[in-house]
């Protein structure tokens, strides 16, 4: 496939004029949003598949209700983050979902050097915001609180120029039957099936939820295999990391993080009974990240059950003693130009990563 695609890293506002499926950006609909959605991009000549030592700083994506829209920000060290657009949003819930709001931003680097985001297609407050004209697309007292079905994929090596697609889980799957929700789409890549793995959350019956994987296509537009439950973990919101030979699942149940350990991807996880994170007030949303050039994790996770809602932070070196650090703006992790962050995530970015897109945002930040 060829693209007209510059990643020559200048200041352009383009604009998401969303289709059903894929979208495409058009001249009469322009926005200043920061970000170009594209049908199609080639694959960087340079681009390669990066290890640790290639890392020089961090991405954090994230979501707001007052919104229902996702940020990012960037931070060299680790501890501070800054918005890239001012505490702005950059990826348009009204433009990127068919509920017109996002949640449950995760991102993740590929092996193919590319950048995977994926997204709850779901707004709280759909009704209010005169969306549609009920609380929830179906009816809540039979499929409960959100009831939507779509997943947002979206695909960049730039974190500039996306291809996107807004994925109707049950319609791509009728097999699945009549299923509450599909929520907290995360991406991992599976070494042994050589594909990127989408997990995420599916409830019945307003009651049964739990965690389902499936395998997405190379241009993560759809998902490709059936979705399947991943045994014996019976909770919501999981999100999987690596480490050595050792799969860690960090999860929810019970709104408070517990964690469990696999040697292999999507099955054999061993549940610990006890709760990971620190707090008193309902959690969720758990993601880690590795601290670069260290041997410690750090397990950051949603405190919504918090007057304000804010996000947690333990570390660990080894899964099973977790030191709490505390929240943004409340220990050593500091946030730049936002404040009250929802379920995020963090991955990696390469010094030339970090200095293009402070210079495109127009951010300042030690990179020292």
């Amino acid at each position: 496939m060829k693209s007209k695609i510059s990643f020559t890293l200048v200041i352009v506002f383009a604009v998401l004029f969303i289709l059903r499926g894929t979208a495409q950006v058009t001249e009469e609909n322009e926005k200043a949003a920061g970000i170009q959605i594209v049908t199609e991009f080639q694959k960087p000549e340079n681009i390669r598949s990066l290890s640790e030592e290639d890392f020089a700083g961090y991405l954090l994506v994230y979501f707001k209700d007052q919104t229902q829209s996702a940020y990012m920000a960037i931070s060299h060290d680790g501890y501070t983050f800054t918005d890239l657009n001012n505490g702005e949003l950059i990826f348009d819930g009204t433009l990127l979902a068919e509920q017109k709001g996002v949640r449950d931003p995760h991102i993740t680097r590929g092996p193919d050097g590319a950048f995977y985001l994926a997204m709850t297609d779901l707004h709280i407050f759909g009704q209010r915001a005169g969306f549609r004209e009920a609380r929830w697309q179906r009816p809540e007292e039979t499929y409960g609180w959100g009831n939507n079905r779509a997943l947002v994929l979206m695909k960049s090596y730039d974190l500039i120029h996306w291809t996107h697609s807004d994925f109707r889980v049950d319609l791509a799957f009728p097999e699945l039957g009549d299923i509450d929700c599909s929520w907290a789409p995360e991406t991992v890549y599976d070494p042994v099936a050589k594909k990127m793995m989408v997990y995420f959350t599916i409830r019945y019956n307003n009651k049964n939820a739990n965690i389902y994987c499936s395998y997405a296509n190379d241009e993560f537009t759809e998902l490709e295999t059936l979705p399947v439950m991943i045994p014996d973990i019976g909770g919501i919101d999981g999100d999987i990391i690596k480490v050595g030979d050792s799969y860690h699942l960090h999860y929810v149940g019970g709104a408070k993080i517990l964690h469990a350990v696999s040697d292999k991807i999507s099955t054999g996880y061993k549940s610990e009974a006890r709760r990971i994170d620190p707090e008193t007030v309902p959690t969720e949303a758990p993601n880690v990240f590795k601290r670069l050039g260290t041997d410690t994790y750090v397990l950051m996770y949603d405190v919504y059950g918090g007057r304000p809602n804010n996000m947690g932070f333990s570390e660990t070196k080894d899964f099973v003693n977790y030191t709490d650090i505390g929240h943004f703006n409340e220990g050593v992790m500091k946030t730049i130009n936002f404040e009250r962050p929802k379920h995020g995530a963090v991955t990696y970015l390469t010094m030339n990563e970090l200095k293009a897109l402070a210079k495109y945002w127009n951010v300042d930040i030690d990179l020292d």
